[in-house]
């Protein structure tokens, strides 16, 4: 999600002597002319033949100048403002380290073609699953009959600032557990040669996607179980260790080795006890004496972790580590080198001086480069410190004035040069990749502030390039015939005797385990505050552990089994089993080291919990808070999120043939948003306001039930759904209003706006993230659009299955004012209403 810079393709660092081609049409349509967004010459590069189906020679080349980590491309056709109409339909992409030795791209699930263009002007962004480590990359037009094609394209990604280029490893294994799946631990996208071991490859060690705590479970969708880690068994090494010899594409001065390794010892995997790594400069022999390192194993936190291992600054072209086994299994996803790369000399073809190509202007290049020499890298540093200081110095003096600004008028936007400013919660749980806690200001008791403003930088596209022309909804909903129920503005009191909209003071009371949990009003919490929990105390000894959801700043989520908690619950409220039987449940469970304001903000929320009694909303069925852990026990249903289960499903009629794909039908989405629709009206008539809804926070249960939740954020498979601010906070940016990330405004009018997206992630079956052909600094940039109002905002598309009225639905609830936004109770009406229509 960080490495998405452009590489210089349409910013201009990329050379025009660094572009190439098999052939050109004309002097007009040569290589330098396929950079993204321009239209110089005859407005893209062209083969000078026709492309064939059976012959796949043409191509398009990029040359780096050094190594890429490269995680997306965009491509173009010829559209030269109207007289060209030439374009890619799909394309191959081979990419190479050295020059020598190509390598054909393929996703996770083998496929080798990319998807292209539709039309010669739109921009196609496709993300690299998994990304690529190259210096030079090809593209490669693809066809299915004879047809003239032209390209325009973009690379997208960082520098690979490991100087890794290859890995040799032995072959990962299997594990077959006696009646269950296979567990599959080779490394399936290495691109180097595969037998006995791996050689002169790069692959899953090196794709950036760190495994999960349990290796039967994956990151990525219809994978078989182990996919995430690399696997070996102890029993076949006769010496006790796995050895991996790493290449590197200088000599450089190594400082430190982190290795993610899976822990769960209970399945007889541990994390190495010790590793040993040897050293060798350019040809010659392996130095004598190794970097040792014996670690302290643990048999109390089974999570997956990184293990950092020093190297003590010690000059090498190559690395060969042994890990030692600590248990029957060792399983690694990924392995990163720190090096001090001013520390070595550069051996390989030093990158060139950027210069001004033909008839483009370069932008910044965000991208590091390292000068071959010593004495240039010491001024560089020291001209790069002063320019670091005088930022931080003019940082602090432009934060402190729009600090003053903002106190005297909290709700004028700022001027049109600064894009967008991104609120944060003071007292926002997170987590971060390497599951290590990261302390917030817990006793800090103010609301949203601006801690961060700052323009976007030239390096991003504008969205307004991406535009989706909407001519057929510009009128307002009651305009196109839609239910009076849907349209009316927003009034102050509604049937149920409260404000439609929280405009009033909000407490934040922010979930503990990691969770965006409800925020409620002040005068709520002082009603709540003077009664005790209503539910039971559980016998913590019936809870069994099934598997860990995920964590949170103080707190983790886990699934459990319990027995008998039939016996602890309401009368109002039952399960559909038998008394005996276990049943499946949420676990929130504080951790024994959270401190005070953690452990009665857990306690706040059991007691909003114990009161939210709705078909459409999570239950707390019983409490564990007589003694530490504090645990508060929740609903779970057997099928999962909506996210996950519609992920599994096609739309009915889609599946050809014999599929054994299940299928759901256009009436039961329709049945399972109106039931969102209804637990969101539930808890705005009690001016609650959720904060973070999307499918993800979404269960499902029997025959399409849906009861909402908010364990989204608490879930490593949903981390990409979060934009990560300063290392603090997390917002789920893609579902949020403009006013919520621009001015820290959460009402239930923003969870409207979050209630389309839902809308829309379910009518698409959740294949992708919303606005996917953005980066998250284009999305927070498109939201500052919406508050201009000037007709430049993107929308999301109308889903397949969409219906103009629900489309249109959609489209109200993202309406700039929000009291023209529907209230939930109208959504929830018109929905029922169009139901019975059809």
């Amino acid at each position: 999600a960080v490495c998405r810079y452009p590489l210089g393709m349409s910013g201009g660092q990329i050379q025009d002597e660094d572009i190439t081609a098999s052939s050109q049409w004309s002097e007009s349509t040569a290589a330098k002319y396929g950079r993204l967004e321009f239209e110089d010459g005859d407005g893209a590069w062209c083969p000078e033949i026709p492309v064939e189906p059976d012959n796949l020679k043409e191509f398009l080349q990029v040359d780096l100048r050094m190594l890429h980590f490269i995680t997306l491309v965009g491509t173009q056709g010829r559209h030269a403002g109207g007289h060209g109409n030439e374009f890619a339909q799909m394309y191959k992409i081979t990419y190479s380290r050295d020059g020598t030795r190509w390598i054909s791209w393929k996703n996770r699930h083998g496929k080798q073609v990319i998807k292209g263009n539709a039309n010669p002007y739109d921009v196609v962004l496709k993300a690299l699953e998994p990304p690529i480590i190259a210096r030079l990359v090809r593209f490669i037009p693809v066809t299915d009959h004879s047809m003239n094609v032209c390209m325009r394209v973009e690379l997208y990604g960082c520098e690979w600032l490991d100087g890794l280029v290859s890995y040799n490893a032995p072959a990962g294994q299997q594990i077959v557990p006696p009646g269950g799946p296979v567990i599959y631990l080779n490394d399936s996208v290495y691109d180097g040669a595969v037998g006995y071991s791996m050689t002169e490859g790069l692959g899953q060690l090196t794709d950036g996607v760190r495994g999960l705590d349990d290796f039967t479970q994956s990151h990525e969708y219809n994978v078989w179980p182990g996919y995430d880690y690399v696997g070996w068994r102890n029993e076949s090494f006769s010496h006790g260790y796995s050895e991996i010899v790493f290449e590197f594409d200088r000599i450089r001065n190594f400082t430190t080795m982190k290795v993610h390794c899976n822990n769960m010892f209970h399945k007889g995997v541990k994390i190495f006890k010790e590793v040993q790594c040897y050293f060798r400069s350019e040809a010659n022999d392996w130095e004598p004496n190794p970097v040792s390192s014996v670690l302290v194993l643990d048999d109390v936190n089974p999570s997956a972790r990184f293990v950092t291992v020093p190297l003590l600054h010690r000059m090498a072209s190559a690395i060969k580590c042994q890990y030692y086994f600590a248990d029957t299994w060792m399983m690694i996803s990924e392995i990163t080198f720190q090096s001090d790369t001013a520390m070595y000399n550069t051996t390989g073809l030093p990158p060139k001086t950027p210069g001004t190509p033909t008839s483009i202007q370069p932008g910044n290049n965000p991208m590091h480069k390292v000068d071959d020499s010593n004495t240039r890298i010491l001024i560089g540093c020291l001209v790069a410190i002063i320019f670091i200081l005088v930022a931080i110095i003019v940082i602090i003096l432009w934060r402190q004035f729009w600090q003053k600004m903002l106190e005297k008028a909290s709700r004028r936007m700022l001027d049109d040069e600064l894009t967008v400013s991104l609120s944060l919660q003071s007292e926002t749980s997170m987590f971060n990749n390497n599951n290590n806690r990261s302390s917030s200001p817990s006793e800090q008791e103010s609301n949203s502030t601006y801690d961060r403003i700052f323009p976007l930088g030239p390096d991003y596209q504008e969205p307004s390039k991406l535009i989706r022309k909407l001519p057929e909804f510009t009128q307002p909903l009651e305009e196109a015939g839609c239910s009076g129920a849907v349209v009316k503005p927003a009034q102050a009191g509604g049937a149920e005797g409260v404000p439609h909209y929280a405009e009033a003071d909000i407490v934040n009371l922010q979930g503990v385990t990691g969770s965006n949990t409800y925020a409620v009003p002040a005068i709520t919490m002082d009603l709540l505050s003077g009664k005790d929990v209503a539910v039971e105390e559980f016998p913590r000894n019936l809870l069994t552990f099934k598997e860990k959801l995920g964590e949170g700043q103080f707190g983790e989520v886990h699934l459990c089994e319990a027995k008998g908690i039939q016996e602890f619950l309401d009368k109002d409220f039952s399960f559909n089993i038998s008394t005996n039987q276990p049943v499946l449940v949420a676990v929130k469970m504080l951790r024994a080291d959270a401190n005070k304001n953690a452990r009665n903000d857990f306690l706040k929320e059991i007691k909003i919990m114990s009161r939210l009694k709705d078909p459409n909303i999570i239950r707390l069925l019983a409490v564990c808070i007589h003694d530490d852990p504090l645990c508060m026990i929740t609903e779970y249903m057997e099928n999962g999120d909506l996210n996950q289960f519609l992920s599994r499903h096609e739309p009915e009629g889609a599946v050809a043939g014999a599929s054994n794909t299940p299928t759901v039908s256009y009436a039961n989405l329709k049945y399972m948003a109106t039931q969102i629709a209804s637990g969101m009206k539930y808890l705005s008539s009690l001016n609650f306001v959720h904060r973070d809804l999307a499918t993800r926070n979404c269960l499902v249960d029997k025959n399409y039930t849906i009861k909402i939740a908010d364990f989204g954020m608490s879930r490593n498979l949903y981390s990409g759904d979060y934009y990560r601010i300063q290392g603090r906070a997390v917002l789920p940016i893609r579902w949020m209003s403009w006013e919520s990330i621009l001015l820290g405004k959460f009402t239930t009018a923003s969870d409207v706006w979050a209630f389309g997206v839902t809308l829309w992630e379910t009518l698409t079956f959740c294949r992708e993230q919303p606005y996917s052909q953005l980066s998250d600094e284009q999305v927070i940039e498109n939201t500052g659009e919406f508050f201009r109002d000037q007709g430049r905002q993107i929308y999301l598309p109308q889903p397949v299955l969409c219906p103009n009225s629900i489309y249109k639905l959609m489209l109200s609830c993202w309406r700039r004012d929000t009291k023209d936004r529907p209230a939930f109770q109208e959504i929830h009406r018109f929905l029922l209403e169009s139901s019975a229509k059809e």
